[in-house]
């Protein structure tokens, strides 16, 4: 090796080991744990600094889907699921290990995430209370919640409702679940399921449309932001999301002549 070959071999190996030390290789790679303060997204997603993790293992109605209770009415499950895994954090700092990617979603990956001062995961207590199923794949330990909560008809078993899978693909012919459906009141119940006017849940204004058409891209609909050309005149919306990276992680993609307002 040349004098010269050497000194550019050397200088190379210093400025990686100098990036490498300083910090700057380490987001090139998921980072295997994380623990700080938590910021409830939905049912089944954190955020713990700038990552947003999916429960491993979890599916927890979205934030505008709706369930039948055990008294025949509507109610926004969604909504209810975020707010128990909110209570079940309180304000303490929470741990999410990562178990891999998140094929469904984006760029997110899946985690086992646990409060400060517990033994049982997140995933497992969510599950156990009955606000959210078990969905593959799985590591995380809650195959024996699952099958507790739906023999207790806990959470939204006690009601009727559809597979948030299901729900977020608008399949409206999908197996429908929990101790309060009636097979005589099939039609009846999938209009209360997937209603024609889906109700806007707080602060989350971004309307998404399912079209094939998306398809081209990848992705399985379109959404719009206010101050869009586009906005008012996508009525009905399929999904209504709280923020663009929710939407793009549920397999939306932005109108094409749809830009940020200034």
């Amino acid at each position: 090796m040349s004098f010269q070959n050497f000194f550019a071999a050397a200088r190379a190996f210093a400025l990686v080991s100098l990036f490498a030390s300083s910090g700057f290789l380490a987001s090139s790679g998921p980072v295997s744990a994380l623990t700080g303060a938590a910021t409830v997204r939905d049912g089944n997603s954190i955020q713990v600094g700038d990552v947003t993790y999916r429960l491993d293992g979890v599916d927890a109605p979205e934030l505008d889907q709706v369930c039948i209770d055990d008294h025949a009415d509507s109610w926004a499950c969604g909504i209810d699921a975020r707010d128990q895994l909110t209570k079940l954090i309180g304000k303490r700092t929470v741990r999410c290990d990562d178990v891999g990617p998140e094929k469904s979603f984006g760029r997110r990956h899946r985690a086992i995430c646990t409060a400060e001062g517990d033994k049982v995961s997140l995933n497992e207590q969510l599950i156990r209370l009955g606000f959210a199923i078990a969905r593959e794949p799985i590591k995380a330990n809650v195959k024996p919640a699952a099958t507790e909560a739906k023999t207790a008809a806990a959470g939204i078993w006690k009601g009727c409702f559809v597979a948030p899978q299901d729900f977020r693909s608008g399949k409206k012919d999908g197996a429908l679940l929990g101790t309060a459906c009636r097979s005589d009141r099939d039609k009846e119940i999938r209009a209360v399921l997937f209603p024609e006017e889906l109700t806007m849940p707080p602060s989350c204004s971004i309307k998404g449309k399912l079209a094939v058409r998306a398809r081209v891209t990848g992705n399985i609909g379109i959404y719009h932001l206010r101050g869009c050309p586009s906005y008012p005149a996508t009525t009905k919306p399929d999904r209504w999301f709280c923020s663009e990276d929710d939407a793009q992680a549920a397999g939306f993609r932005k109108a094409y002549n749809c830009r940020r307002p200034k």
